[in-house]
């Protein structure tokens, strides 16, 4: 016998009263209600599974959400090569803060209030994650090597002067409706190239058969040339044209 479900650290910090309040109206609360607990504080924090790790290090992107302090919600995009999001240990998340149009409204946000969201989106398997965390803002002025450390990635140095440190709290796997299947440029070639790859080895099996079919019609063709060969003997109409 299976026990029920405990309350999730995730449905603590999301499935708030107005939110339950919407659930059991719309009769979603006996499937989300189990996993509510009141208060913050609801034990360990959620680790990063082996899946959401590797989509985590693999994204070229994701979006990251804070709150500015009067209350209105921010989100921003982040992007950069796979491997540009690092995961430390099974519930830290880092990466660098490369340079950009400096309005500086996520790293003051964060500077206000520590708490973020962060939205990963794995297109070609229409995998979503969400990670609700603590972050920690790391000047490169006072912690080069680390922010250096992020910003390398496949021997390219990018340019940024601080780092974001993310300590997870909570995560949650989306289902996959409504999410398009997108691929890039490389996951494209790719599938090209093994479907190509696919194509030349039958068509070199296809030649291969060709050539023994081939050989085996001279065979039968050069047999039928020899006396006494039974296709080599005159039809009655080519004896009658002789005669």
């Amino acid at each position: 016998m299976t026990s029920a479900p405990s309350p999730s650290r995730y449905g603590s910090i999301a499935f708030t009263a107005p939110v339950a309040k919407r659930q059991e109206a719309a009769g979603s609360i006996s499937t989300y209600g189990r996993f509510r607990a009141d208060g913050d504080d609801i034990g360990s924090v959620d680790g990063l599974d082996p899946r959401t790790r590797a989509l985590v290090v693999a994204a070229r992107s994701f979006f990251i959400a804070t709150v500015t302090p009067d209350g209105w919600p921010y989100v921003q995009h982040r992007g950069g090569p796979p491997g540009f999001v690092r995961v430390l240990d099974s519930a830290t998340i880092a990466f660098a803060d490369y340079v950009g149009n400096e309005q500086f409204v996520t790293i003051g946000n964060l500077d206000a209030d520590n708490r973020t969201a962060l939205f990963f989106i794995d297109y070609p398997t229409r995998l979503r994650v969400k990670v609700f965390g603590r972050a920690t803002v790391f000047e490169r002025a006072d912690s080069p090597e680390f922010v250096d450390g992020l910003l390398a990635v496949d021997d390219r140095q990018a340019r940024g002067h601080r780092a974001i440190v993310i300590r997870v709290e909570a995560t949650d796997v989306n289902c996959r409706r409504n999410i398009p299947p997108l691929y890039d440029e490389a996951s494209v070639r790719e599938r090209l190239r093994l479907a190509r790859a696919d194509l030349l080895d039958e068509i070199r099996v296809l030649k291969l058969r060709n050539r023994e079919l081939e050989d085996q019609a001279t065979a039968v063709a050069g047999s039928s040339d020899r006396p006494g060969s039974i296709l080599s003997e005159a039809s009655p109409a080519r004896a009658e044209e002789r005669d």
